[in-house]
C-alpha cells in the first residue's frame, strides 16, 4: 500500500513511500482509509517536539482518521466489512478515568497511524461513524470535536445559560462553539482576526475579543460578564496566558488546559489561583465511550463540521504547511 513515512524529525522527511498492507488479527479491523485530519498534535510529532522518544521511525503519522472496514480477524463481532468506522486516539481508553500509560497506545506515534491507504483498528478502539457524514468530515471528530465534547459535558458538566470561553478558530475551538451553543450555553470567543471573529459569531458565539487589538482580553471577558468571569474556559494557547485564563474564570470555575500553542511551560501565579478557587483540568481527548455519546449529539443536533481545506493524499506535506500558517476549522487530506 501507499503511504506517509516520516523517516526523521521535520516536513522534509515525510516521504511517500510503499509498505506491505496489514493483515488484520484476532480482534482487528482492516479499514481502508478514506479521509484524515490534522491536529496541532501531528505538526508537533513531525517537528519532534512531541515525546519525540516515543517516536518510531519510520512512521506513518496521522492519529484521526475515517473510512470503510474491508476485512476483520478472527472473533471480531462489534463491526462487519463495509461498515464506516472512526479511529479513537487513545487505543485502549474505552472508559472511565484514564489509566496510567495511555500514550502508549495512540495512533500516530507510537501506533502506526491513517496516512495511509490502509490501517488497523482493534475493534474495541474503533468507534462508528455519523452515518449523516462523509469520511472528509468523519475524519476531523477523532480529537478536535472529542477534546472539545469531553472538556465541555465531562469535565465541563456546561448547563444552559452558563457562560464559556474558547480560544482560537482552530478545530477543538470551532467545535466548541458549536457544541457549547447545542448545549444552550453562551460562548464568548477570542482570535486575532476580526473576521474569524464574525464567522464564529455566524457559528453561535454571542460575543468575540480580539486579543491582538485588546492584549488584557480577559478584562474585557470580566466585563461582559458583569465582572463574575466564564465558568469555564477552554485554553488551548498554554505558555503565560495561563495567567489570564485563571483571571477571566469565575470563583471556583474551571479551565480546561488543552493546548500548548504558546509554550509548554509557564510561570503560573498561584496566589490568583488559590483565592479565586481555580480548577485546571488537563485534557488529553477522551474514553471511547464519549466518543459514542458524542457522535449521537452530533447526529441529533445536526452538527457539521467546519473544514477550511481539503488536499489529496499526494500534497500531505502542503496540508501540514496549511496547518502551520493557521487553519479556521480542520484541515483535510481525502486518501481515497
Amino acid at each position: 500500500m501507499k503511504a506517509w513515512l516520516l523517516k526523521d524529525f521535520g516536513l522534509d522527511n515525510l516521504e511517500l513511500g510503499e509498505v506491505p498492507t496489514p493483515e488484520p488479527k484476532a480482534g482487528e479491523l482492516l479499514v481502508k482509509v478514506g479521509a484524515v485530519s490534522l491536529n496541532f498534535r501531528d505538526k508537533a510529532i513531525v517537528d519532534g517536539i512531541y515525546e519525540p522518544h516515543k517516536v518510531p521511525k519510520p512512521l506513518i503519522p496521522v492519529s484521526d482518521a475515517a473510512g470503510a472496514v474491508v476485512a476483520v480477524g478472527d472473533g471480531v463481532t462489534r463491526f462487519k466489512v463495509g461498515d464506516r468506522v472512526n479511529s479513537h486516539l487513545y487505543s485502549r481508553w474505552l472508559d472511565g478515568e484514564p489509566g496510567p500509560h495511555e500514550p502508549d497506545y495512540c495512533f500516530g506515534s507510537p501506533l502506526p497511524g491513517g496516512l495511509a491507504e490502509y490501517m488497523i483498528i482493534h475493534e474495541d478502539s474503533a468507534v462508528r461513524a455519523p452515518d449523516n457524514m462523509s469520511d472528509e468530515e468523519a475524519a476531523t471528530l477523532p480529537i478536535a470535536a472529542l477534546t472539545a465534547w469531553y472538556s465541555l459535558v465531562d469535565f465541563g458538566q456546561i448547563q444552559p445559560g452558563q457562560t464559556v470561553l474558547v480560544q482560537g478558530t482552530g478545530g477543538v475551538s470551532i467545535f466548541a462553539v458549536q457544541i457549547a451553543t447545542a448545549l444552550g450555553a453562551k460562548v464568548i470567543a477570542t482570535s486575532s482576526s476580526d473576521q474569524n471573529l464574525q464567522t464564529v459569531k455566524d457559528l453561535g458565539a454571542v460575543a468575540g475579543i480580539n486579543y491582538r487589538s485588546t492584549p488584557n482580553w480577559e478584562e474585557e471577558v470580566l466585563k461582559l460578564t458583569q465582572g463574575k468571569g466564564v465558568d469555564l474556559l477552554l485554553d488551548v494557547a498554554g505558555g503565560s496566558g495561563i495567567n489570564q485564563s485563571v483571571a477571566a474564570t469565575k470563583a471556583a470555575g474551571r479551565i480546561a488546559q488543552i493546548g500548548f500553542l504558546t509554550g509548554q511551560t509557564v510561570q503560573l501565579n498561584l496566589m490568583p489561583l488559590i483565592f479565586r478557587q481555580t480548577t485546571i483540568r488537563g485534557i488529553a481527548v477522551a474514553a471511547r465511550s464519549s466518543f459514542d455519546r458524542m457522535n449521537a449529539f452530533l447526529n441529533e443536533h445536526e452538527i457539521r463540521p467546519v473544514i477550511d481545506q481539503v488536499y489529496p493524499f499526494e500534497k500531505a506535506r502542503e496540508a501540514y504547511e496549511h496547518l502551520a500558517k493557521g487553519a479556521f476549522g480542520k484541515v483535510v487530506i481525502k486518501i481515497a
